[in-house]
């Protein structure tokens, strides 16, 4: 743009006068107003950087409207005034156009002001854009951390539950705490591959669940059963990891069950969502649950996938709905 003002406002405002094409003064003209235009040009570039510095729109909007108006103009005017008052002594000018001066001294001034106005706004546009990435990243960033910490908590819940079952099959059958162990690790190893991913496919899934609900049979043997109700699309759907290993735990915690009591936990798959139900016998704890499980569980949902967990307590039904995700194909 230096060059094009530099040529066209001389030519638009009869700055050359009487000076014809083919005089060596018309040239040296050409270079004279350009030098001009880059020293506007550069001039007010750097008095705006300079106060981009100290002043911004959103702490005094009206402040630094003045000061960006107030730079424009008294550098731009003077220097103008000067650089053209200049030309006319050495072009040989009988007399100075004072109307012409003011004339290219105005149209200076006001495109300075508008291509100020474009680099404010362009400034202002990339500034909103910086922002908008930056406060998604912080979101994104805090979601992560919250969510990890979710999945550190998985950890300790589950190995407390595995520990306190050990504890107790070592004590009344040794033979049973042994095989226990063993299972232990098949299922322990699945936490280890997968708490740390966002989701899983619900295959997976069941077939984790299966193994920890055959933990499960040794030590209760015949008073808890497990029965999965799945439709045959079930492989094309994604949910967090270890959702309803949680859920089994969490049953079996709160409810009053034995031998000639059955408790029965069914696993339905209804559309895009699954359901783990049981039959309701609240167990009368020595204090009142923490509900960790749950908690948790609801909060890596929501981190995970945006969707929260439905929970109907009912009068002798338990049951928790968990959306699912379906793959992309």
């Amino acid at each position: 743009m230096i060059p094009f003002f530099g040529m066209v406002i001389p030519n638009l405002t009869g700055l050359f006068g009487h000076i014809s094409f083919s005089s060596y003064l018309y040239w040296i003209g050409y270079s004279y107003f350009i030098l001009l235009s880059f020293t506007i040009w550069q001039g007010n570039r750097y008095l705006l950087f300079k106060q981009r510095e100290h002043f911004d729109w959103f702490d005094n909007p009206v402040r630094k409207l003045t000061m960006l108006i107030a730079a424009n103009v008294f550098y731009t005017a003077p220097l103008t005034s000067i650089w053209l008052i200049g030309w006319y002594w050495f072009a040989g000018f009988n007399q100075t156009d004072w109307n012409v001066i003011y004339l290219v001294t105005l149209m200076n001034v006001i495109a300075v002001i508008f291509i100020t106005h474009v680099y404010e706004t362009v400034f202002l546009i990339k500034e909103r854009e910086r922002d908008i990435v930056e406060v998604e990243q912080l979101k994104r960033s805090k979601v992560e951390a919250e969510l990890q910490a979710l999945k550190n908590q998985v950890d300790p819940h589950f190995m407390f539950n595995s520990l306190n079952t050990l504890s107790y099959l070592i004590e009344h059958s040794k033979e049973k705490a042994l095989t226990f162990n063993e299972n232990l690790s098949f299922v322990y190893r699945y936490i280890l591959m997968n708490k740390s991913k966002n989701l899983v496919q619900l295959t997976e899934e069941i077939r984790f669940l299966q193994n920890y609900y055959s933990l499960i049979k040794i030590r209760y043997e015949t008073g808890i059963e497990l029965k999965l109700k799945l439709e045959n699309n079930y492989e094309e759907y994604l949910l967090p990891p270890i959702s309803l290993q949680v859920l089994l735990e969490n049953t079996i915690k709160h409810t009053e069950f034995d031998d000639s009591n059955k408790l029965i936990i069914d696993v339905i798959q209804q559309n895009s969502s699954v359901v783990i139900r049981n039959n309701k016998r609240v167990k009368e704890l020595p204090k009142p649950g923490s509900k960790v499980g749950l908690i948790n569980l609801s909060e890596r949902y929501r981190l995970s996938t945006g969707k929260n967990i439905e929970i109907d307590d009912g009068e002798n039904y338990f049951s928790v709905s968990l959306p699912l995700l379906k793959m992309s194909s």
